[in-house]
């Protein structure tokens, strides 16, 4: 049995044109710079960080999705070079072994599409017949909770809620039955309750699929409660990797310990200003030795 992780990443930087530059010549401008990653299968990872950290930078850099990014470095999933795959290649991965999970669900499903086809579609590309695959779509979101979903895959997206909606989008994203789940804040903009729900069912189909999980989120709170590592970033870097416990018990770099203590905490002095994460001082952008 191998060893080997999932997904490997060694020193991924990702790069964009500049608008402008030093006597507007333009040029590449590296906003992540030297990231290191494993994922074993069926683990659970979360990045860390606050917005413009460069997490959301880095999973999309996994499946290639923004064509002016420059990438170097390594990718590999299940041991294949994914920076030296064709784009051809890439879209078979992207749906099939990688399911992508985005923080906004209206904006990521096509509204003049019913919400069946949106969810077999990913079946119906890879040779599988409507039939089929439309069975395997009511059955999966009737698992993800959806009611009467055998009618339901009918209607379009405005004419689901936003917990909804969200479960529809982790159904197209899951239902090939991927190695890898990224989800980029996929609890965004929704009530705690309901948070709690979707992140329940990733949990649940993690361990029934033995899926590994690619978590993207600022929130702390979520982290404690499903990942088993985290990655905590800051400015395009990973500035301190371990496991949740060693994360939040021994947290060894000073931007890691400043997170946690802008954590609001139930009991706490409401009076007491919430720390600061600034620039320099109690969050150094140095990296850990």
């Amino acid at each position: 049995m191998s060893t080997d992780p999932l997904l490997r990443i060694r020193d991924l930087r990702v790069s964009y044109p500049a608008a402008g530059g030093a006597g507007g010549a333009g040029g590449m401008a590296e906003v992540v710079h030297g990231v290191d990653l494993d994922l074993a299968s069926g683990e659970r990872v979360a990045l860390v960080g606050e917005s413009g950290s460069g997490k959301s930078v880095t999973a999309r850099a996994v499946l290639r999705l923004d064509p002016d990014a420059r990438l170097s470095g390594g990718i590999e999933l299940e041991g294949v070079d994914l920076l030296g795959l064709p784009q051809r290649r890439m879209r078979e991965i992207r749906g099939g072994r990688v399911g992508l999970v985005f923080q906004d669900p209206l904006a990521s499903l096509n509204p003049v599409m019913t919400i069946g086809r949106q969810v077999m579609q990913p079946l119906v590309i890879r040779g599988v017949s409507r039939r089929v695959a439309r069975r395997r779509a009511i059955e999966l979101l009737e698992r993800l909770g959806v009611r009467d979903a055998e009618h339901r895959v009918d209607d379009y997206p405005h004419q689901f809620s936003g917990g909804m909606r969200q479960r529809v989008v982790i159904a197209i994203a899951v239902i090939a039955e991927p190695a890898l789940l990224i989800a980029d804040e996929p609890t965004t903009a929704l009530d705690v309750r309901v948070q709690a729900r979707v992140l329940e069912l990733l949990h649940e189909l993690a361990a029934e699929r033995g899926m590994s999980i690619l978590l993207i989120t600022h929130d702390l709170g979520i982290v404690a409660g499903f990942a088993e590592r985290a990655v905590v970033m800051r400015h395009g870097r990973a500035v301190e990797t371990g496991t949740v416990d060693q994360i939040y018990n021994a947290p060894r770099h000073d931007y890691t310990r400043a997170l946690l203590a802008a954590v609001p905490r139930i009991g706490g002095d409401v009076t007491r200003p919430l720390a600061v994460i600034g620039a320099a001082g109690n969050a150094p952008e140095e990296e850990e030795s």
